[in-house]
């Protein structure tokens, strides 16, 4: 349990991360969606795709305070859990060592609520696994306009050059996003 408790704090720096590049990913937006209007009429389409972009890492950062919530509620079980396994061995311990029939009713009791937390703590695991396949699926989307963006970059004209250049740093963080979820969803704690 207590290596539960690192895996989920590594996920949750994780997703701190990438809370961050949402963050990021909205005032890089914002910059081209001034950069569309710039280029006027030949940068609409790159313009609505960008704007749409900002929607996605506002989204993003929505869809991460969910996980991050998850994650809060996983501490709270596994340091439930571990002080259940910590009073089961000492409660197991006084058993063994008196014939007092109450402490053997206290252990069955700690017994019986260990086992809810552990099915608690199952619970949660499989709720944040559903939520970062959801988180996943976004940033699929995000990789979808960030690549459209870079196809509507080519008809900017003489700012062509300049929304390739910011559809480029879209798809990378994207990416960036993208990676950091699969080793979300490869972690131990979900095993």
């Amino acid at each position: 349990m207590s290596t539960d408790l690192l895996r989920i704090v590594r996920i949750n720096e994780e997703i701190k991360a990438v809370v961050g590049v949402a963050f990021k990913i909205n005032i890089m937006a914002l910059n081209a969606i001034f950069l569309a209007k710039r280029a006027g009429t030949a940068a609409l389409g790159f313009g609505v795709l960008s704007n749409e972009l900002r929607v996605f890492s506002q989204d993003l950062r929505t869809c991460m305070g969910g996980l991050s919530g998850l994650i809060h509620r996983c501490v709270n079980e596994v340091s439930v859990v571990l002080q259940d396994v910590r009073h089961i061995r000492l409660l197991r311990e006084a058993v063994a060592g008196t014939s007092r029939p109450e402490l053997g009713l206290a252990l069955k009791r700690r017994e019986l609520a260990n086992g809810e937390h552990q099915a608690r703590l199952a619970s949660l695991r499989r709720q944040l696994q559903r939520a970062l396949d959801d988180a996943f699926q976004l940033v699929e989307l995000g990789g979808v306009l960030a690549k459209s963006a870079k196809i509507e970059a080519a008809y900017g004209q003489g700012f062509a050059g300049a929304l390739a250049q910011v559809s480029g740093e879209f798809d990378g963080i994207v990416e960036e996003i993208r990676n950091s979820l699969q080793a979300l969803q490869r972690s131990e704690f979900f095993k």
